[in-house]
Formats: C-alpha cells, structure tokens, sequence
C-alpha cells in the first residue's frame, strides 16, 4: 500500500462530536490488521478527560489506546501529538507529543489573544496553528512505518468559525492530501440534512476531498434507506460506502462525554444475570470534570454487577459500593460534593464500615487535606478525612505504567496525576512482591488509589469484589471466567465485522490506497 515510500492514509471525519468517528476509526483498523495490513490510528489534536498513558511514559487520549489496540499495536504519543484536557469551559492544559506544556485559554489555542499560564506552554502561544507542523511530522513518520494510517477527526469538518486553524480535520487532510469519509448518526435523526450541509459549507479545495459517506446506527431495513441514498449521491456526487446497523454497547472509550444519562447503566449495558445470588450495586459519583470513568467499565463487564452514575445523596443509599472517580479538579469536585450533601452520604457510609473506593483525584479527595498551587490554585483544603493521607499538587506531573500486588493478586494500572500523596498510616492498596508500599491506602472498607485500569486486572477485581460483597452482606460471587481483556476483544472483533459486512470495503480500500477520485463535484455554497 506503498506510495512513494510511505503509506496510505484515510480520514474519518463526522457531521457532529459522538457520530461514532472513535469507534468506526478502530473498525477499520481491525478491519485491516485482519487482512494483513499493517495499520496504526492517528489523531492530529484531541480533547478529552479521558487520557492513557504509553509505555514509554505519554500521554495520549484513551480512543487512540482502544485504536491501537484494535490494529495490534503498541500505542504510541505519534497517534496523538496534542491532547487538550479541559479544566474549565474556557481553557485546558495542553499535552504534546505525551507531555503537559501549560494549560492554555480557549481563544489563546484557537489563534487569538489569551496564552498559555506557564513558561512551558508559552513555547506554543502561536495556538493550533503553530502546531500544524508537528502534527504533519508525525502523521509522517507513521506513514513511513505503517501500511496504511487511519485519522480520526474531531467534532465536524464544518466549523466554519475554526477552519482557518484547523489541524485535525480538513486542516490535515488538505497538508496530508487525506480522502475523507464522513460518518452520521442517523440514530439521532437528520442524516441527510447532516451529509449534505457539512459538504456544502466547505471551500472547493476541502470538498475535493470528501470521497464519500458512511451511515452509523441505522435501525431497521436498510431497503427503506436506499432511496435516501441515492438522492445524496445525486445531490452530491457522492455515493454512501457503507449503513452500519446500530449494535448494543459498542461505547467503549469514548472522549467527548458519558453516553448515558446520569442515573443510566454504564454504557448502555445490559447487566448479566448474577453468577451467585445476588447483584452488586456500584454508584459512581459524576464529578465535575470526571476523567477515565473508562475504569469502571470492568465492573460493569462483571456478570451481576450494576454500575450507575449518580448526582444525588439519596442514590447512594442503596449501593454497595461507592465509587469516587477521577477528575481534572480535585477541588472543584470535592467542593461540588459537598453542596449536594454527597460528601456527608460518603463519610456516614465509611462510619458504618460499608466500601467505598476513591481513585486518582478520588483518592485524594478522600484523604485529609489538599495543597493545591497547581490545579485550582485554592491553597489547603480541608478532605473529607477518611484515609490518612496529605496531598500535595506539584507542577510536574506523574505519567507511568506501573505494576505491583493488590489484596495477594497482580494488578497494574497507569498513573496520570500532579496530586503527590503522603501516606500517614492504613494499609498500602498496592504494594511490589516484596510487601513494600507503591501506592495507595487502606482503612477498613475505604481505599483509595492514584491507579487508574487497576481494576482491568481479571484476578484482583474477583478478589476485590469478594471484599465488596462481603462488607456489604451481599451474597453475590464474581464469575471466575470473565476477562475484561478477551470482552475488548470481542468488542474489536465485532467492530471489525461491522466494516467489514456492512461497509462498502473495496471503495476504502481504493481510497487509503489511491486518494480521492478526481473530478468529485463542488457543492454550493461552499465556505463563507
């Protein structure tokens, strides 16, 4: 797949955020990896609360993660140079190349007045497009190792307000010379209006590169959909390579948000029926600015386990386990929990001995008290006193892939944290083989962890649920085979099938292999 020396590539871009762009980008990637290609996913610029962290310490967003994942390869800070991880609605630190560089103001990144807060983030004051140039150079230095790269856009090509900067949708196809595939969720109504619109408010030179379209989460008979089509390929020149039908739990990794509704099962599951007598309720609470709540998703993998993101202190009331996740303001989200009265719901469960897990800034909000110069810059504040533990917010942050020993099992897990935890007493949650504390701490049914992913590990979530349904005299048993790793795959595997059954795949392949046809029709009125 060969083209001068590099390979071939593809863009998938969307007509709105959540069009399924993350999931159809790993589709193909298994797609391909199946047939023998040799593929790796990109995405030039991401924005999400939901981060990873390689193998050789960077950080990159957990939807290229799962795309590696699903073309077989070790993820890479090449498959996502720039990571903006938001700390308010008006600016985000920026990670590039797998390193924080400052936290940087929404008009500072999109090219107008407002910089970045720190001398690192100053380096990049020119915004997205002084980033264009790094992007390209490892969209090319991927080209040059892989078969073939699959890019993933963001929100849609046709924000017409941003193009002059863009570097992850049109911006990158036109450097790249990238043949774009547009997908749209017909679940949400409006597809054709939505294909046909984002075309027409592109400039000549952007839409001779969308190629074509592709139809996500169609219900139904696709024979009552074929007229639709063939009307937009009349309107547009453009056929429809493909309607993927709408399958059940496919949300896996996403970036932009919850795809549930705050009191909705985790991902839309269906909870399997219990492997002992009873269910296990997991209430995690929706923090503000709520990062990796990707780590609850091995709990709701568990049969007989239901997993509901809640808001309210009476919620709470009937869990089993309470869950204090991750997030991008540990003072924010400690503050927001007490003016719903969760906090006190959290410290009334932990005095009546019933569990409760904190994670990352989770766990630092269950501890005693919180330093933060850094994050909120709120100076010492008081936690909610459960663990005994101090925090400190350091201006470094930590990135690392560690692994050690939890409740007599192996456990691993990556950290993603400025918070730097002092240890006062308890038991560590995580220590290494010879019995030596790495992380975390335990005081009775309250723990807490810097570790995100440590619950991924199939033998010490069985163990750690053990503890759960027994603290909360449930008469609940873990099934012993499930595998959170064998159900991702799965999970590929059936995103893989999707492409390749439902999609057009000789067409995506003539376009990672030979570009845009020639010759595709402008459609008026083009941009402004």
């Amino acid at each position: 797949m060969s083209r001068g020396g590099r390979g071939g590539g593809l863009l998938i871009a969307g007509t709105t955020s959540d069009a399924g762009k993350s999931v159809v980008t790993a589709g193909i990637c298994r797609w391909l990896v199946r047939r023998g290609v040799k593929v790796a996913p990109f995405k030039g610029q991401n924005m999400s609360l939901n981060s990873f962290v390689t193998r050789e310490g960077a950080e990159i967003g957990r939807a290229q993660a799962m795309q590696a994942q699903a073309a077989r390869v070790e993820p890479s800070a090449l498959m996502n140079p720039v990571l903006l991880k938001p700390g308010s609605d008006r600016s985000s630190q920026v990670v590039l190349l797998g390193r924080p560089v400052g936290e940087l103001s929404a008009k500072g990144f999109f090219g107008e007045p407002g910089g970045p807060s720190s001398p690192g983030g100053a380096l990049y004051g020119g915004g997205r497009a002084a980033l264009l140039g790094t992007v390209l150079e490892c969209l090319e230095e991927l080209r040059g190792s892989y078969d073939a790269v699959i890019c993933e856009g963001a929100g849609s090509p046709a924000e017409i307000n941003l193009r002059r900067t863009d570097i992850v949708n049109m911006g990158i196809a036109r450097a790249a010379r990238l043949p774009v595939v547009v997908v749209g969720d017909i679940d949400r109504g409006g597809v054709f209006a939505s294909f046909f619109g984002t075309t027409a408010l592109l400039s000549p030179e952007d839409q001779a590169l969308i190629a074509g379209y592709l139809v996500n989460k169609f219900r139904g008979d696709v024979s009552l959909l074929e007229p639709g089509l063939e009307m937009l390929r009349g309107l547009t020149g453009r056929a429809t390579l493909g309607v993927l039908p709408w399958r059940h739990g496919l949300g896996i990794d996403e970036e932009d948000g919850l795809r549930v509704s705050l009191r909705g099962a985790v991902r839309e599951s269906l909870t399997a029926p219990p492997y002992g007598e009873d269910v296990l309720r997991v209430a995690v609470c929706a923090v503000p600015l709520m990062s990796n709540f990707t780590d609850v998703d091995a709990l709701a993998a568990e049969p007989g386990v239901v997993v509901r993101f809640v808001d309210r202190a009476e919620e709470l009331a009937d869990a089993d386990l309470v869950v204090v996740p991750g997030t991008r303001g540990t003072v924010k989200a400690l503050a927001w929990l007490r003016e719903r009265g969760l906090a006190d719901a959290i410290v009334r469960r932990a005095a009546e001995g019933r569990p409760v897990l904190g994670i990352c800034g989770g766990y630092q909000i269950l501890g005693e008290h919180i330093d933060d110069e850094v994050e909120s810059r709120a100076g010492a504040v008081a936690g909610l006193g459960l663990l005994p533990v101090r925090v400190r917010f350091d201006r470094h942050k930590t990135l690392a892939r560690p692994v050690g020993v939890a409740l007599g099992e192996p456990v691993e897990g990556y950290e993603i944290h400025h918070g730097v935890a002092e240890v006062r007493g308890g038991e560590a949650f995580v220590s290494d083989e010879q019995g030596r504390a790495l992380d975390g701490c335990r005081v009775g049914a309250v723990q807490g962890t810097h570790w995100h992913g440590a619950l991924e590990s199939d033998a010490f979530r069985r163990r750690f649920l053990t503890e759960v349904a027994r603290a909360a005299g449930r008469r609940f048993v873990p099934a012993p085979g499930t595998s959170f790793g064998a159900l991702r795959e799965e999970q590929l595997d059936l995103l893989g099938d999707l492409v390749e059954e439902h999609a057009d795949t000789d067409a995506l392949m003539r376009l990672i292999e030979e570009g845009a046809p020639a010759g595709l029709p402008f459609i008026p009125p083009g941009a402004p």
